[in-house]
């Protein structure tokens, strides 16, 4: 016996009339991730994915907003997160299974609730500080201390990025006219790359770490979910431990990130951190003027304390003097004399002393001193003879003693 078939779009059509009707498969409010989002005419395609916590998929469905609906739940979603749906986005919807029999399951969205993914970038931000905190690094670049003088910027944007132009010209042209030299080093600063571009430009500003003072990061605001990039624990990671201070500029006030939890300075536009900068040289420079104003002022009181001592000594002279001439004067009238004759007779005594030495030296020394003591003195023609070989025959010598006549005596010939 033959089994009775029917087409495969009878069947179809079966799963589509028997899902329509079956109970818990319309307007169901499910959370999930957009995927290759794309829009068609005034429809929007995308596929509906949920992965486990290692990120495999575990469930993947093809979803569709008719433009019917796209206007407003678009409309809806921007005014609640500032940005237009897009992919690699979670979001709750609400959602009706169709069942055709070409395209097979799809589900049909009729609306949006915004707040969930506003919620669940709060609660990925959330995650990612406690754990830079457990890990003991979120208050590292905080904590860094300054150049007196932060002269020296490396800024983090995107090259034509209206909050770069806000940020140069706005410390190139400060009222103060203080210097400041400035070195961009571009990044993409949103989508999906942006956490590794801006990580490669750190990397970037780490070769030369030693020509720059401080980093700026830097983006104009956006949307919520446009900032998602920032919210990113290898970017934040860096940041926290990089060796410079690093001031983040990114959106407006509304906006906060990662990012602004663990810079050192978090400040709310491009603009405002070019203020940043150009106060803490502007303090510096005040610094160093109330310095030289100090000391200028406690030059100029130690020269006029001067003048004063001097002034006081100029009208104390003339009587100073006048009391020391005076005051000699009654010495050399009272005692000076006697003074003076009895230096005289000191001065005489102690040269007559001395004489008397000298006197008795030369005595000791004289040749009648040497005859006294035994000696005799030969002489030839008047001379002393003190070598016999200088004698010759014939020659008379004449000897002399300290008592008696004295001899004379011929060298045979």
């Amino acid at each position: 016996m033959t089994p009775q078939a029917i087409t495969l779009v009878e069947l179809n059509r079966r799963i589509g009339r028997a899902l329509a009707v079956a109970p818990g498969m319309n307007n169901v409010w499910i959370t999930a991730e957009t995927s290759d989002l794309h829009r068609s005419g005034a429809h929007c395609y995308m596929e509906l994915v949920q992965k486990d916590d290692a990120g495999t998929t575990e469930a993947r469905c093809r979803a569709v907003i008719w433009g019917s609906n796209y206007s407003r739940i678009d409309a809806t979603f921007f005014n609640a997160t500032g940005t237009h749906l897009r992919s690699d986005m979670k979001i709750m919807v609400c959602v009706s299974i169709s069942f055709h029999t070409v395209f097979g399951l799809s589900l049909v969205i009729s609306d949006i609730n915004p707040a969930y993914t506003v919620g669940d970038l709060a609660r990925r931000r959330a995650e990612i500080i406690a754990r830079l905190q457990a890990e003991g690094v979120s208050d590292l670049n905080r904590n860094l201390q300054w150049s007196p003088t932060p002269q020296h910027v490396a800024i983090i944007s995107a090259a034509g990025a209206a909050g770069y132009g806000d940020f140069v010209r706005h410390l190139h042209g400060n009222n103060r006219h203080l210097r400041f030299n400035t070195t961009l080093f571009e990044a993409i600063m949103q989508g999906e790359h942006t956490s590794d571009s801006v990580i490669a430009a750190l990397d970037r500003i780490m070769e030369h770490i030693d020509n720059f003072d401080c980093v700026v990061v830097i983006r104009g605001g956006g949307a919520v979910a446009d900032l998602a990039s920032f919210d990113d624990y290898d970017l934040a990671f860096n940041i926290a431990q990089f060796p410079l201070p690093v001031i983040v500029g990114i959106g407006h006030d509304r906006d906060i990130t990662v990012l602004d939890y663990v810079a050192n300075t978090r400040v709310k536009t491009p603009t405002a951190a070019a203020e940043a900068l150009i106060k803490r040289l502007g303090d510096a420079l005040d610094a160093i003027v109330n310095i030289g104003n100090d000391i200028h002022t406690g030059i100029r009181e130690t020269i006029s304390g001067a003048r004063q001592q001097l002034a006081y000594y100029r009208g104390l002279l003339p009587a100073l003097a006048e009391n020391v001439v005076e005051r000699n004067r009654r010495a050399v009238g009272t005692g000076t004399a006697a003074l003076i004759a009895e230096a005289a007779r000191s001065r005489i005594e102690s040269r007559r002393l001395r004489l008397n030495a000298l006197g008795e030296i030369l005595d000791a020394l004289s040749p009648e001193a040497t005859l006294r003591r035994g000696y005799s003195i030969t002489r030839v023609d008047g001379h002393a003879v003190t070598d016999s070989r200088t004698l010759g025959p014939g020659s008379i010598l004449t000897t002399f003693f300290a008592e008696g006549p004295a001899i004379n005596s011929e060298i045979p010939r």
